[in-house]
């Protein structure tokens, strides 16, 4: 049997969440409201952590660098003002946290990107990335 709190929890957290990792690079649709209007703001950065696991207090950290200056914010994942999250770019990372990321600068502030069919967990490859991405054959002639 399970009990009140799993009950409650469970009738709070969303169904369909993306699976959002520390190196994805997304935009958080965000609800608030300003006056009498419901307004939705946009949030696009780098996730640096997912914390908390998958359960109703799951959070993940964005990082966006605005007119030089980096900001972040933590979005609790399952929370009713976030409308969205579209994962635009996946890197491949090895970390879990990707802290260092703040005090990075240049080349070291770069992550690895991923093919983004690889990414989303598609087993096949599109047809038209294998086509764009196949190099022809060329003989070089050797000396």
């Amino acid at each position: 049997m399970t009990n009140k709190t799993e009950l409650f929890l469970e009738s709070r957290s969303k169904k369909n969440v993306s699976d959002v990792r520390s190196g994805d690079t997304v935009r958080v649709h965000q609800k608030f409201k300003e006056g009498g209007k419901e307004k939705t703001q946009v949030f696009e950065g780098l996730v640096l952590a997912r914390k908390h696991g998958k359960g109703v207090s799951a959070t993940i950290t964005v990082r966006k660098i605005i007119s030089g200056v980096g900001v972040e914010k933590i979005f609790p994942i399952h929370s009713p003002n976030i409308s969205k999250i579209e994962i635009k770019k996946r890197s491949s990372v090895r970390r879990a946290k990707l802290y260092y990321l703040r005090t990075a600068k240049g080349k070291k502030a770069r992550l690895k990107k991923k093919e983004f069919f690889e990414a989303i967990g598609e087993t096949e490859t599109p047809k038209e990335v294998v086509q764009e991405t196949a190099t022809p054959s060329v003989e070089v002639p050797q000396n």
